[in-house]
């Protein structure tokens, strides 16, 4: 199909196929004098606005576009293009201003990782202070170096500058796990344009690295444990979903997929029908960053800051899913295109999974004085995608439910950062994992940004908490509480933390309309009040991720504030992002509003998350407040699993089971 055509067709909020991305770096280097140097970080849809989307619908043509970021690995000049996929032209060509405070660079790439290490091992200073450690040049094959995100402290090797800092692990064989065996007190500052060290830490005090191995390859087990039954799940008829290309339906929600190099995931247009309209909940909902600050002062730690989406692409580290491990049931994956390095056209198989799971009861009653016994099960869609950043591993799980309710779960996996410590000795900055070897702890941060929608037109964020009524006449028990309500009416007034003491809330409604109480129907976030950044206000990396500050936020729609961190959070001298946003203290009240949730987990490191982390879960929901006129749930099927069964009855090596009815219950 020739190009034009097929863009035309393309909805507006697909994502790039693989032609427009070669058309599109094409068109470019047709444009501009590109070298041989020039790389491309990112490449993606440059998406339309919710405006134009409501004029496309009705009738009106919108032009595709593509967004590249591009960056001169010879000179570390960075540039912007947008290209218009329509006409076959570029439509803008900037040159970012990454020598100019507050700085920023473009996101590290894979050939830089590899570079960095090549050269860092060949440096002679570098050799010298690991042989201090007992490393040996016959050691030095096998070392592990990882080019870590840099920091910020207004150092002149920093300010403007493209650098990583690189730290160092022994390893005693190919498949060893580096990670138990840190050579502490060497860090290497690698300019990643000059490709050369500009700042070496080679500190006099000399900690052993410890050789005890923590494997995790399945060789380092060869017994397994025993007496694990298979546990299968299965839709003989298929599943509940349909697919349409990028667009999705499932028990009366709709949505479209998206996916982009920085965030990953993206869900659009996500609406429910409700009495025979579709009605819009959510425009665009992603995570737009996530940093990881570390809470130990010493050389090898206290710069860690890893902004995984911003300085390095969850989308772009995405992993190739398997079947029947990663997934389990009837799976449909969804393959994303995808640049390389060069502006290369490349397809991410098996990149996000979509699938249905039981989740327990959704609505349950027995009522003893008539027999009635109903209940009916839950079942929920599951949209997700994996993200392998250096150690650390995230999983991102939208869920949909059948009653209304929205869901998104990160689950952090991985292998923690590691600290030698002088055996005999405590670790102070965290936990020990093992003798001679700790664990800083840290933080993990996210941020969701949801551009909201609720029954379309003009939403309104209002914040609520419950608080006891003082005794009187109207409250003669003392057992009488209140529920507030505060309309937050600019962006200033609307950053807040959670608060558990007070079941602190947040609902979206839409004032334009009401629901079937005479209310305007909403949605409410339901937050867990965790810690915010501990770091202190002032810290450079508080400046950098200053969003993780507070647990809300509410901007109204500007297509310039995309991420909670800013654009280019590499290198950064920071005061970008959300707390820049809300300085204009714009008016939120009925508007084109993106709420912002920052959420996440604070971990003290034990022997349990060695030598791979546990699954943590962290994560946030969106329940329907007034949105419904009833349990929209209620209309559910009666019916029984056919393939459940009391063990009790089970005969011996019955594999069936037998028949169970089919109606719950009565």
């Amino acid at each position: 199909m020739d190009a034009e055509i097929a863009a035309a067709l393309a909805y507006p909020l697909d994502p790039l196929s693989l032609d427009e991305i070669a058309r599109a770096v094409a068109i470019l280097k047709d444009d501009k004098p590109l070298g041989e140097t020039v790389r491309f970080p990112m490449v993606r849809l440059e998406e339309p606005a919710k405006a134009e989307l409501a004029a496309f619908r009705a009738g009106a043509t919108l032009p595709r576009r593509a967004f590249v970021l591009m960056l001169d690995i010879g000179s570390g000049e960075s540039f912007e293009a947008i290209i218009d996929l329509s006409a076959g032209a570029v439509a803008s060509f900037v040159r970012l201003p990454t020598d100019e405070p507050p700085y920023g660079q473009p996101p590290i790439m894979l050939e830089e990782f590899i570079r960095a290490e090549e050269i860092v091992k060949a440096d002679r200073a570098w050799r010298v202070a690991v042989a201090r450690r007992g490393i040996t040049e016959e050691d030095l094959p096998l070392v592990q170096i990882d080019p870590f995100s840099s920091g910020y402290f207004g150092r002149d090797f920093e300010r403007g500058k493209r650098i990583v800092r690189c730290v160092a692990y022994w390893r005693g064989d190919a498949r060893d796990n580096g990670y138990a065996h840190p050579i502490e007190g060497v860090v290497a500052v690698f300019d990643l344009i000059a490709n050369r060290i500009v700042h070496l830490i080679d500190e006099e005090r000399i900690v052993p690295v410890p050789k005890k191995p923590h494997n995790y390859g399945r060789e380092a087990f060869p017994e397994t444990r025993k007496g694990l039954k298979p546990l299968h799940i299965v839709q003989p008829e298929g599943p509940s979903f349909t697919v349409d290309g990028w667009k999705v339906e499932w028990q009366n929600w709709s949505f479209r997929l998206g996916f982009t190099p920085r965030e990953g995931l993206v869900l659009h247009e996500l609406g429910i029908q409700d009495q025979g309209r579709l009605r819009p909940v959510i425009f665009r909902a992603s995570v737009t960053e996530m940093v990881v600050p570390y809470a130990d002062p010493t050389a090898n730690h206290y710069w860690k800051s890893a902004f995984d989406a911003g300085e390095y692409g969850l989308g772009r580290l995405a992993n190739c899913l398997e079947l029947g491990c990663d997934c389990l049931g009837h799976i449909h994956y969804f393959d994303v295109p995808a640049a390389d390095d060069l502006g290369q056209p490349m397809l991410m198989k098996n990149a996000i999974c979509m699938h249905e799971e039981d989740y327990g009861i959704l609505w349950k009653h027995y009522e003893f004085r008539n027999g009635i016994y109903e209940v009916r099960r839950s079942r929920r869609l599951v949209i997700s995608f994996f993200a392998t950043v250096g150690n650390y591993d995230y999983g991102f799980y939208w869920y949909l439910y059948q009653d209304g309710t929205i869901q998104l779960e990160a689950k952090l996996t991985g292998i923690i950062q590691t600290a030698a410590v002088t055996p005999g000795e405590a670790y102070p900055w965290g936990g020990m994992i093992d003798e001679g070897l700790g664990g800083p702890t840290h933080q993990h941060f996210f941020n969701a940004r949801l551009h909201m929608d609720v029954d379309g037109g003009g939403n309104t964020v209002t914040e609520h908490e419950f608080v006891p009524r003082p005794w009187g006449d109207d409250n003669p028990y003392g057992n009488v509480f209140d529920t507030t309500t505060k309309v937050l009416k600019r962006e200033l007034d609307a950053a807040a933390l959670a608060n558990g003491a007070t079941g602190r809330y947040w609902k979206v409604t839409n004032p334009n309309t009401v629901n079937s109480v005479g209310k305007p129907p909403g949605y409410k976030l339901v937050v867990t009040p965790t810690p915010v950044m501990l770091a202190q206000d002032d810290a450079f990396v508080a400046r950098r991720g200053g969003f993780a500050k507070k647990h809300v936020w509410v901007t109204p729609f500007d297509p310039a504030e995309k991420y909670a961190s800013g654009d280019y959070p590499k290198v950064n001298a920071g005061g970008q992002g959300l707390p820049a946003y809300v300085q204009q203290n714009r008016d939120i009240e009925n508007a084109d509003l993106v709420l912002w949730h920052s959420f996440g987990h604070t971990h003290m490191c034990k022997p349990e998350d060695f030598p791979i982390m546990p699954v943590e879960y962290v994560g946030f929901t969106l329940k329907p407040n007034g949105f419904f006129a009833g349990n929209i749930a209620m209309d559910l099927p009666a019916e029984k699993n056919p393939h459940s069964r009391d063990n009790r009855d089970e005969p011996e090596g019955d594999t069936a089971g037998p028949s169970v009815g089919n109606s719950c219950c009565h």
